[in-house]
């Protein structure tokens, strides 16, 4: 049984593990990430940079969070040279439910200072013509933006370098009643100050109670499509009320994603697909003339109240960086923050409060 020891171990090299050990390694700590090595949510993520459209009116928590990753995004990704693409997103509706809820969605984001249009039929054909005719009312969005998250795990893993270890981790070490690092399904110890978990659905035994976050999976199934003529079906993200479809700027596509409480369960199915393209071939006919690339499904790692457990947990040593649900991607570089913040002392600041890992446990707490 080998033994290493770091200042922090990572458990989890997705997107949000990748860039906590990135900025944790930039404030000079010594850093291992651990990675199973199978895709996570990131893998199958359209890469969505909509702080609001992934939260509703009540979810007021979530959307500040939200609206303060997508503020420094644009500095993440300069600093880690990865490109995004900034075409704006339209959430359209399909009949007068549909209209209400993108109104209330006007209110939501016109509240929060967003920038927000409403536009008619006509006016939302004009920005993208293969828009149904049907289509009833849309919003613009034109500061919702899209990244490759794919291309970003693997520019934060090149960034890392030699950090990253293929492994699995199986048990948290502790002692001396504290976080000591992780032992591998090899055997090995991984020694380390502190043990960031970042491992999303994924458990990990040896966490005592009261420093856990309850994490469920959701599932989601998710299409990738590419038009063989090239790009310009659609140049913005196009939201619809039961689905979307992201363009990757080179004639790829990103059709998503059920919503599906079925456990550990990642087969997709028949219905999944008839429903993703349904649902959006009734916004944008034209997708049902793409060629299938890729089927895949994936699990979003949720919390009970759906907001993100970022930070110390009741066990010294032990923080969580995990319960993204769908908002994984935008939200990794704020995590990073946070998480390298505390792992150099400094309290979290009273706005990251909700995302509180002791919220969990009452007696932490009170």
């Amino acid at each position: 049984m080998s033994r290493s020891t770091y200042d922090v171990v990572v458990a989890g090299g997705g997107a949000v593990g990748a860039a906590c050990a990135w900025r944790a390694a930039g404030r000079g700590l010594r850093v291992r990430v651990v990675d199973a090595g199978e895709p996570g949510a990131w893998d199958v993520a359209a890469g969505m940079l909509a702080p609001v459209s992934e939260a509703e009116p009540g979810d007021e928590a979530l959307a500040a969070l939200n609206v303060r990753a997508a503020e420094r995004f644009g500095a993440f990704a300069a600093e880690l040279g990865l490109s995004y693409r900034e075409t704006g997103t339209l959430a359209v509706a399909r009949d007068g439910d549909e209209a209400a809820a993108l109104d209330r969605l006007l209110a939501f984001r016109t509240e929060l200072g967003l920038p927000v249009e409403r536009l008619r039929p006509s006016q939302a054909r004009r920005l993208e013509p293969a828009l149904a005719p049907t289509v009833r009312l849309a919003l613009h969005a034109p500061a919702d933006h899209a990244v490759d998250p794919r291309g970003m795990v693997h520019a934060l893993r090149r960034a890392l370098g030699g950090a990253v270890t293929a492994g699995r981790v199986t048990r948290l070490l502790i002692e001396d009643g504290r976080a000591a690092g992780v032992e591998l399904a090899s055997g090995e110890h991984v020694r380390a100050a502190h043990v960031v978990l970042a491992t999303g659905v994924s458990e990990i035994d040896g966490i005592p109670d009261d420093a856990r976050v309850p994490v469920r999976p959701v599932k989601g199934q998710v299409l990738r499509l590419r038009d063989p003529r090239g790009a310009g079906l659609v140049e913005r993200t196009i939201r619809g009320a039961d689905a979307y479809l992201v363009p990757r700027g080179d004639g790829r596509y990103v059709l998503g994603a059920t919503m599906e409480e079925r456990g550990a369960d990642t087969a997709p199915t028949a219905g999944g697909v008839y429903e993703l393209l349904r649902d959006m071939g009734e916004l944008v006919p034209g997708v049902l003339e793409l060629d299938i690339a890729e089927l895949r499904a994936g699990l979003r790692p949720a919390t009970p109240d759906n907001l993100p457990a970022i930070g110390p947990s009741a066990l010294d040593g032990l923080l969580h960086a995990t319960g993204h649900f769908r908002n994984g991607i935008l939200l990794a570089p704020l995590t990073a923050d946070l998480i390298a913040g505390a792992l150099a002392g400094e309290p979290l600041p009273d706005w990251a409060a909700p995302a509180d890992p002791r919220r969990f446990n009452a007696r932490v707490l009170a």
